[in-house]
């Protein structure tokens, strides 16, 4: 199993648009072969900054995911509304 960290700034003008873009996304990722759970987590710190943690049964699951056309064109939406693209960390259990 793999544990995805997605991070992203948000200013907060943006944030509504950016729900909307999430929502379309975290939708396909459930049915994802391989998906296991995901959270959202608000920075208490810093504002505007968020992390997704997301839980897939392997890299490969993950990288198909990446890769796929649909997940790609909501990301592309979002990374141009941030300005930014999206950074993910991949971890695996130990």
């Amino acid at each position: 199993m793999i544990k995805i960290h997605i991070k992203r700034s948000v200013p907060p003008e943006m944030r509504e648009d950016l729900r909307a873009l999430i929502n379309k996304l975290r939708a396909l990722t459930m049915g994802q072969p391989g998906y296991i759970a995901g959270e959202t987590l608000k920075r208490v710190d810093k504002p505007g900054e968020s992390l997704i943690v997301a839980k897939w049964q392997s890299a490969d699951y993950w990288q198909q995911w990446l890769q796929s056309k649909e997940r790609l064109e909501i990301q592309t939406k979002i990374d141009a509304l941030l300005g930014e693209e999206t950074r993910y960390e991949i971890y695996e259990y130990d």
